[in-house]
């Protein structure tokens, strides 16, 4: 339902009225920061001066209303901008409608926010918003005392409001960047240490800090990367295992940029000639983010990332990962032996922590104790014991793995399989009545097996305890918003072809980009993989210490491989023939 009222101006009003034009080319996050002085104190004044404006001098303009006090489709943008008959009944959400930037900027961010509501329009003298609560009277005025403006009301839902608001005035890093003025960190690098510390606490810089990584967190990225060069600063994210570059703020900017996120991280600020580590801790929306943040001096000062890790992450099942449901049976008998080792192997960054996490939640009882040994403790398990290493102490895999043998544990988990001390030491405990769970880099699930050999381990020990091996790797997801089929071109079915040894067949699909995948045409990653079970015949050709092709061949009689498992996920719309080569890189079947 719409109302429309008007008022008579006088020139008492006018001389305080903040209307769009006041406003024009002001970032909405910042206007009551640099208006509160006059905006919200003169409220006040302008009320007790409006006060000879009884209700009698607002009048409901009957002419934008129909006979049954329904909205006038022509008179808001709520129904497309359309009259016509049955045009009133298909009303539109306020996530469909376009705010124009006008009428973003006619009242001040605060303000709508307050009062919960959005202006939607500005026509003929009028700004037209979109309220919850039609007919408030407080509102409707200061409104007026705001803009000089009559005000219309659309009746819309709480939700909707809100859900627009945070759209609308949302403050992202480019337009703080924009606002921002390098100038009062010109020659910052030349400045002694007291002068970046007091800069880098200034409310520019800590805003701007803040805003970067609540950004991060929002667009799903795990890392954010600045690296400064001569001239200039980059800023980018990871998202979805991909770098994707966004608008960076100004060199000069740059250490004190560094020396706030120093700050935060307890770390010293005064070196920048050695590499640092930190740790950062925040609340984001009600969740808890775990920041891990390095440096590195470049020629041209501090590269810093930061590592972003979602301590209340939901854990997924075997089949949210990516397994189908035979070998996620299989996958669950190999993990719920008494005894033996299970690897998870796979590049640095391919999902092999959240994989073992996954196990880890799914067979947790109470009867078992379960204990892990990371590097750091990525993800919070309730009921399991969990140790970090701390090698400046001394207190590495091997260490820690001795000790824990000493706390009685039904199941182990150490985070990495780094070199043949803590090998041993795990494949001995999975040989005396422990289940252990480990990591390794390689390319496939035969390659574990060599990896090993490598490492000084003797063939009968492995043969004894390893009972299955899981190799993986993360490909991103197409966008469920812009995905459409997609003709396969000549060179990438050829290349394929020739990596499985078999057709490539089927209809497949790939993103045209929208603004909910930021135009890449993918959201979100799942898992590629090949799972290895341990049998007699390949214990025997461990116990040889055959090659790792033979190895392979062997295995590949009955396992369905990771290109193959990649090939099934592409035909079924999950993914792309070309996330599929990027990802391979011709490594899945070497």
């Amino acid at each position: 339902m719409v109302f429309f009222y008007k008022m008579v101006t006088t020139p008492s009003h006018r001389q305080f009225r903040l209307g769009p034009e006041r406003c024009a080319g002001m970032a909405t996050g910042d206007f009551f920061r640099n208006f509160s002085g006059i905006a919200l104190s003169n409220l006040s004044i302008l009320r007790s001066a409006g006060s000879s404006l009884s209700s009698s001098s607002i009048k409901r303009d009957m002419s934008k209303v129909d006979s049954e006090g329904q909205l006038d489709p022509a008179a808001a943008d709520l129904n497309g901008g359309r009259s016509g008959p049955g045009q009133g009944a298909r009303r539109q959400t306020l996530a469909q409608v376009e705010i124009p930037a006008e009428a973003v900027r006619a009242l001040p961010a605060d303000f709508v926010k307050q009062r919960r509501i959005l202006p939607l329009a500005l026509r003929d003298g009028t700004i037209e918003i979109a309220t919850a609560e039609p007919g408030n009277r407080q509102v409707i005025e200061d409104i007026r005392l705001l803009t000089g403006l009559e005000v219309g009301e659309t009746e819309v839902p709480a939700g909707e409001i809100l859900e627009k608001l945070a759209q609308c005035y949302q403050m992202t890093v480019e337009k703080m960047i924009e606002d921002l003025n390098p100038e009062g960190a010109a020659a910052a690098e030349g400045k002694n240490l007291h002068d970046i510390e007091v800069m880098a606490n200034e409310p520019t810089v800590i805003n701007l800090v803040n805003l970067i990584i609540s950004e991060a967190i929002r667009d799903r990225a795990s890392d954010i990367h600045i690296v400064p060069f001569e001239d200039t600063m980059q800023l980018r994210y990871r998202i979805d295992g991909l770098l994707q570059e966004n608008p960076p703020p100004s060199k000069q900017l740059h250490a004190a940029l560094i020396s706030r996120i120093k700050i935060m991280a307890d770390m010293n600020i005064a070196e920048r000639y050695l590499p640092q580590d930190g740790h950062i801790q925040i609340n984001h929306r009600g969740v808890r983010v775990d920041i891990r943040v390095g440096t590195l001096p470049t020629i041209y000062g501090e590269a810093m990332v930061l590592r972003l890790l979602e301590k209340n992450a939901k854990f997924l099942t075997a089949q949210e990962l990516g397994l189908d449901e035979e070998r996620t049976a299989l996958l669950y008998g190999l993990v719920q032996k008494p005894h033996g080792l299970f690897l998870a192997t796979g590049p640095t960054g391919s999902g092999k922590t959240t994989t073992l996490y996954s196990i880890l939640k799914t067979v947790y009882t109470p009867e078992k104790k379960i204990v892990t040994i990371e590097d750091p403790v990525e993800y919070e398990l309730p009921g399991v014991a969990q140790i970090p290493v701390r090698p400046t102490r001394n207190f590495t895999f091997a260490n820690g793995l001795r000790s824990i043998l000493r706390q009685d544990p039904d199941m182990i988990m150490v985070g990495e399989i780094r070199d043949s001390e803590t090998a041993e030491i795990a494949i001995r405990a999975a040989l005396t009545g422990h289940q252990v769970f480990s990591t390794l880099h390689t390319n496939d699930s035969t390659g574990a097996v060599t990896r090993l050999l490598d490492m000084g381990v003797e063939a009968f020990l492995i043969s004894s305890s390893l009972e299955g091996v899981l190799a993986q790797r993360l490909v991103r997801r197409i966008c469920a918003q812009c995905k459409t089929p997609a003709p396969v071109q000549p060179a990438i079915r050829e290349r394929l072809e020739s990596l499985g040894g078999a057709r490539v067949e089927g209809t497949f699909y790939a993103g045209r980009g929208c603004e909910e995948c930021r135009n890449t045409g993918y959201r979100g990653r799942i898992g590629i993989f090949e799972l290895l079970a341990i049998d007699t015949e390949m214990k025997e050709l461990i116990l040889q210490k055959r090659s790792n092709a033979e190895l392979k061949a062997t295995a590949q009689r009955g396992m369905l491989t990771m290109h193959q498992d990649a090939i099934r996920k592409a035909v079924a719309g999950i993914t792309s023939l070309e996330e599929i080569l990027r990802v391979s890189s011709g490594d899945l079947l070497e």
